[in-house]
């Protein structure tokens, strides 16, 4: 045991005087929406990153420097490219060479709304194969409490080397807002949880060259922080939106009330209703804690509940999308000709992920109507795990003639870059679910409904 302790020690002082050298190659597992940012991060800091993905493509779109992420620009690619310290390959045997592996995969639910963590299980086993002494493995993907020590640690010591003695092992998840000006991965505060001294000390210098790291007692307890963070949003974003049914049922704007609450300097912090949830965190991360607590025979009625709510916020748009045309134009869905203004799940990005604008889609077709869709930054819908039926479908071209053929428009995303104003002046009625048209309310109050 003394030996293994001596071992451990060591390893940590070897690859903290490597990190603080900035003498490291970081092997980042995923070029997504996280990992990319993470590879540009490193290089950044001077750190020479091994960038890997199964997709041929995504790895040929970096070294030609065309971005396939709206945010991630081909000028930003060009530099990253330029500095030498930029690698990307499909070549599962180069994992032995980076001193640091961050995996950063997709964690989706099933149809039951249970954790889906095969794309962990097939990565780590793709690093046991190829795994040295003295490498450290982070997962950075959302999980339940307990995935890296009861699913990666045992999967990467089938290689016959030893968690804490031959290689370390940490947990950091992602904080990723992708869009967001104000923030970007250098400017996040990294949570990082290991389970060991010496794995803590490794996590935490690796950190340190890009971020300001937030050290947590072990694995679980990081794993825990994120659920946290998304599961706080999942049950405001659920409250607002339940309280904008209440308040509509007494004429009330909740568009207004949140205005007048934002007035006040403590204890309230605003969160905005919308057509339901998107994106790859808040619709997901909460369901893996439900999952895991019944393990623990423990309820977590509240997160299910918030849950339900956003789940069926969709109905009560269509359910408007319904009672407008029926006011306006007696007509019914069915046989309508709908635009949904707005694909990407939120505003100034070009993510599709669990977009609730994918359901409206589904569920204005399945009640009969002719849907098309406006989106300046989605072209093309791609391939969709949940809708793979929308895949080819393309954007609209946004003119007044256009939009004057739809009997309804439904913003169900409110990019900034969209010209507002010649959709109050071009369509006969239309559904605003983001409070886009707030401006247009006296002079065109005669044709937008709030959803």
């Amino acid at each position: 045991m003394t030996n293994q302790i001596a071992q451990s020690e060591q390893l940590a002082e070897d690859f903290v005087a490597k990190a603080k050298s900035r003498d490291l190659t970081v092997g980042i597992i995923g070029l997504g929406y996280v990992g990319l940012p993470l590879a540009e991060a490193f290089i950044n800091a001077g750190i020479r990153v091994l960038g890997y993905d199964v997709d041929q493509e995504k790895v040929g779109a970096i070294k030609n420097a065309k971005t396939y992420i709206k945010h991630i620009t081909d000028d930003r690619l060009t530099k990253m490219n330029e500095t030498g310290r930029m690698e990307a390959t499909t070549d599962e045997t180069r994992l032995k060479e980076p001193d640091a592996i961050l995996m950063c995969v997709p964690t989706p639910l099933n149809i039951h709304r249970e954790p889906d963590i095969s794309y962990v299980e097939h990565t780590s086993r793709a690093i046991a194969k190829h795994l040295r002494k003295g490498q450290i493995v982070i997962l950075e993907s959302t999980t339940y409490p307990g995935t890296s020590e009861e699913v990666v640690r045992p999967i990467l010591e089938e290689s016959g080397l030893k968690a804490g003695v031959d290689f370390a092992i940490a947990y950091s998840p992602e904080r990723e807002d992708p869009g967001n000006p104000d923030f970007d991965t250098s400017s996040i505060p990294k949570v990082v949880g290991a389970d060991s001294e010496p794995e803590r000390q490794m996590a935490k210098a690796l950190y340190a060259t890009i971020t300001t790291p937030f050290m947590v007692p072990n694995m679980k307890t990081a794993e825990a922080v994120k659920l946290t963070e998304n599961i706080f949003r999942l049950v405001n974003i659920a409250l607002v939106n339940e309280l904008k049914v209440v308040f509509q049922g007494m004429d009330i704007d909740i568009w207004d009330v949140i205005e007048g609450a934002k007035s006040k300097p403590f204890g309230y912090m605003a969160f905005y209703p919308g057509p339901g949830l998107g994106g790859h965190c808040i619709p997901i991360d909460p369901f893996y804690l439900t999952w895991k607590a019944r393990a623990h025979r423990q309820s977590t009625r509240f997160i299910e509940l918030a849950g339900d709510v956003v789940m069926g916020m969709p109905r009560i748009v269509i359910e408007t999308v319904a009672q407008g045309l029926s006011q306006k134009s007696q007509k019914s869905i069915s046989g309508s000709r709908i635009l949904v203004s707005g694909l990407a799940y939120k505003k100034g990005v070009d993510d599709m992920r669990e977009s609730p604008s994918l359901h409206l889609i589904e569920m204005l077709q399945e009640r009969g109507a002719k849907v098309d869709f406006y989106d300046p930054y989605i072209p093309v819908v791609p391939h969709t795990r949940d809708h793979p039926e929308f895949n080819g479908l393309k954007s609209i071209e946004f003119t007044r003639e256009n939009l004057s053929g739809y009997d309804a428009v439904l913003i169900s995303t409110d990019h900034d870059n969209v010209d507002y104003e010649l959709i109050v002046d071009s369509a006969p009625l239309i559904i605003d679910t983001r409070n886009a048209l707030a401006k247009f309310a006296e002079s065109h109050g005669d044709k937008i409904l709030k959803a």
